[in-house]
This record gives structure tokens, C-alpha cells and sequence, in this order.
């Protein structure tokens, strides 16, 4: 965020441009790598954001353990929220807590959108990643995982599914990745070691 000198919006043309303190160089290399996103309307970006992945160091399963009771109460407290998603669908929900403790939450029509809002307040707050979870209504692609990864949270949760790319840089950095989550139901798709179980029966204390 330091490195960050002026953002400008031009709503007539619908463009933004940053203006960083040090600038920026390796436009070259750069353009000459052009990656095509599975965001909402095609986004892309120039470079090569998986490289990014090499240099990422996530905490460790033991350190960084969440009981799956916990999971269930954080997808209840996201529930209860006043929800566009829920009431007319069309948008993508992204919620960061502290176990079942609501930090953040934005709703926009793209998942994208949504977390890196979601990384945008991390950064302008100072908030760590390591003892987060991530909730999402968006599928986890690569991008997404890579995003949480970027942001230190090592476990995120998603009412949708999961792409074959996603499954495979989440367990090349050893992240905790759940699909499919609704009520007291999730899929671990990988980190199982992360997971403190069982699930609570319906009633029983979610502390944890």
C-alpha cells in the first residue's frame, strides 16, 4: 500500500490508472505474456501472476488448524448476512473472518471483484492473513486460490465447486480448500490435515 502514490478514475471511459512512488518497468516481458482470466467478461492480465506462487510461504497445517465446528458456525454468521446473492442471485459474496468472528464483507457482480476487494482491505488495514478463513459463493479457480495465497489465509470455503487448476496450485502450497459448503456439509477437496473434525450435530457448541 505504501508504494501506492494516486489512483485516478475516469468514469466517462471507464479506466483507472495507478501511479506507483517507484514506477514500474519490464513492460516488455511483461506484454509479451498475455493470460486470459476466467473472470466475469474474459479479464487479462499481462506477466505471469503463477510465479508469484514460488515465492509463497503459507503457515503450516499445525499451526494454522481449524476445527470443522468452526467452518460450520462461519458459514452460518456469512448466512445470516443481508445478501444480494441470496435475494436475487447474479453477484458473488466474499466474506474473511477470524474463525466464526465476521472481519469483512462485499458482494459483487464478479468473484474477482469480490476478493480482491476483500485483499485491498487486508493491505489498507494491516491484517495478517495466518489465522483467516475465506468464504465464497465463487468457484475456486487458480486465480482465486492464488489470490487467498497472496493474501497468507491458508483456508477457503466455497458454496461452489472447484477447477482442476485451483486443486493443484491449493496443494502445491499446501493450502485447505472446501467446496460445496452449505449448512453443516463441505467437500475438503485438499488440507485435510488443516481440519480439526468431526462436524458438530446440529445444536451443539461450535466453539472451537
Amino acid at each position: 500500500v505504501d508504494e501506492v502514490e494516486s489512483v485516478s478514475v475516469d468514469w466517462e471511459v471507464g479506466a483507472a490508472a495507478v501511479r506507483t512512488r517507484a514506477g514500474a518497468g519490464d513492460f516488455g516481458d511483461k506484454l509479451a505474456r498475455r493470460i486470459v482470466t476466467t473472470g466475469c467478461g474474459q479479464g487479462t492480465v499481462f506477466g505471469d501472476p503463477m510465479a508469484a506462487a514460488e515465492a509463497l510461504r503459507l503457515p503450516a497445517p499445525a499451526a494454522s488448524a481449524i476445527a470443522a465446528a468452526t467452518i460450520v458456525a462461519a458459514l452460518e454468521v456469512v448466512r445470516a448476512l443481508p445478501s444480494v446473492h441470496r435475494d436475487a442471485g447474479s453477484v458473488h459474496g466474499t466474506a474473511l473472518l477470524r474463525g466464526a468472528e465476521l472481519l469483512f464483507h462485499v458482494e459483487d457482480v464478479g468473484r474477482h471483484n469480490a476478493v480482491d476487494t476483500l485483499a485491498g482491505w487486508m493491505a489498507m488495514h494491516g491484517v495478517a492473513g495466518a489465522d483467516k478463513l475465506i468464504v465464497t459463493t465463487g468457484r475456486l479457480t487458480s486465480e482465486m486460490v492464488l489470490k487467498a495465497a497472496i493474501c497468507g489465509v491458508p483456508t477457503v470455503v466455497s458454496r461452489n465447486g472447484i477447477t482442476a487448476m485451483g486443486l493443484e496450485l491449493a496443494q502445491r502450497l499446501d493450502m485447505t480448500l472446501l467446496g460445496r459448503a452449505s449448512g453443516r456439509r463441505f467437500i475438503c477437496y485438499c488440507g485435510d490435515a488443516r481440519l480439526v473434525l468431526p462436524v458438530p450435530a446440529p445444536g451443539a457448541s461450535a466453539a472451537g
